[in-house]
């Protein structure tokens, strides 16, 4: 299925190529990724280690990460009063008089005193990671570079816009099998947890004979009950051992290779990583930035350490030399009609456009692959969740049709 996880935050020392030592936090698969990351972008890194209270911050409590459509809100903000032709200054004064009390405007009110101390934008936006990601920055950055921030902006807009409503059309998709999913647990661990106990006591208080199905079940009732501290702790020592495995190198790296392989969803994985990253890219490259610092940057939008893996030999082979089309095909990844619209992009100088294309094509797979998958699963899920339940059922009241035939 496809991973909506959140990545582990890191706190990393670094040196920039001006001479500072800085802190940020960023968001990578291992730590070994990321400071192979850093250290190809061109920083120096001393120091990176895991940021405390992973889980509590994953779990809401304290996340002061900007939801994807609360972020789209303040892009678009910011894009209309920068069009108005509004001084930076005002902007952000305007920006924090509408925004509500909390750690975001916080950092946004260290942002404004800091570009009125003659810091640009994308520096100070650069300074709280844990808001503005840095592919953000980076596009920010480079639309100050080229003097075209309004249009800098729209892009990215353009691109979060997008990229939100696929996610959308994941989640909705998922949605209704997961509440099927979890309805039909609660109410099979209801009945066999208290209803099939209080039904097997009558039972035995009656000195019925029983049919063999009805034995069977009052048993596994039986077993379960006992069992069920044990059964509780093995499922959370299995669960701590799997999230320890997964977070090493070795076991994520198996972990998604495994998700990849899966049927159906495994193709389902890929069209989406691949969907996300060509748009990333070409966002990125539209903004100006070259081609192997795009690929370095939007490598993390892949989310899956397999896929990374390949393509950081892609932006290693384009680095010495290699086209950047024939690079991707040695990964046998992508499909052909997309490696010949890259290629093409790629002599035309129409790189961009092409990966925009090549977005949609996947795009459009990954919403027929959930339309096929929603038509298929709810009828199936109805169909085990009514036999499952219904049997259940149906088991403890035989005895009792048994009985009232015996009483005519």
């Amino acid at each position: 299925m496809i991973d909506f996880r959140d990545m582990p935050s890191y706190l990393c020392k670094i040196g920039t190529s001006d001479g500072r030592v800085v802190e940020r936090e960023f968001e990578a698969a291992s730590k070994e990724q990321l400071r192979a990351s850093l250290e190809e972008q061109g920083f120096s890194v001393f120091v990176v280690q895991s940021r405390p209270f992973q889980a509590l911050v994953k779990s809401g409590a304290v996340n002061r990460r900007f939801k994807g459509r609360q972020f789209l809100t303040f892009n678009q903000e910011l894009l209309v009063m920068i069009r108005s032709g509004l001084p930076i200054l005002q902007v952000l004064d305007t920006l924090l008089e509408r925004m509500e009390p909390g750690a975001f405007r916080n950092a946004l009110r260290d942002i404004r005193e800091d570009v009125r101390g003659g810091s640009v934008l994308s520096e100070s936006f650069e300074k709280f990671p844990q808001f503005f990601p840095y592919l953000y920055v980076a596009a920010i950055k480079a639309g100050e570079r080229t003097g075209d921030l309004p249009v800098t902006l729209e892009r990215f807009i353009a691109y979060q816009k997008r990229v939100e409503a696929v996610r959308s059309k994941v989640r909705e998709a998922s949605f209704y099998p997961a509440l099927l999913g979890f309805v039909t647990i609660s109410v099979l661990s209801f009945l066999i947890l208290w209803v099939v106990p209080r039904f097997s006591q009558i039972y035995i208080d009656s000195a019925t004979q029983l049919p063999w199905v009805t034995r069977a079940l009052i048993g596994f009732s039986g077993g379960v009950v006992k069992m069920l501290p044990l059964l509780v702790l093995i499922i959370l020592c299995a669960s701590v051992f799997f999230r320890f495995w997964v977070s090493t190198e070795k076991g994520r790296l198996l972990f998604d290779r495994l998700k990849l392989k899966l049927p159906f969803f495994g193709a389902l994985q890929l069209e989406y990583a691949l969907s996300g990253f060509c748009r990333t890219l070409a966002t990125v490259l539209t903004s100006g930035i070259p081609l192997v610092t795009a690929l370095q940057m939007s490598r993390g939008t892949l989310n899956n350490r397999l896929l990374e893996d390949k393509l950081l030999t892609v932006t290693h082979a384009v680095e010495e030399g290699g086209e950047f089309a024939r690079s991707l095909e040695g990964t046998e990844v992508f499909p052909i009609l997309a490696l010949r619209m890259i290629g093409a992009g790629e002599k035309t100088g129409a790189l961009p456009e092409m990966l925009l294309e090549v977005s949609s094509y996947y795009e459009s797979a990954v919403e027929q692959r959930l339309e096929r998958l929603t038509s298929m699963i709810e009828p199936l899920m109805m169909l085990v969740m009514g036999l499952m339940i219904g049997g259940v059922v149906i088991a403890m009241y035989i005895p009792i049709f048994q009985l009232a035939g015996t009483v005519r």
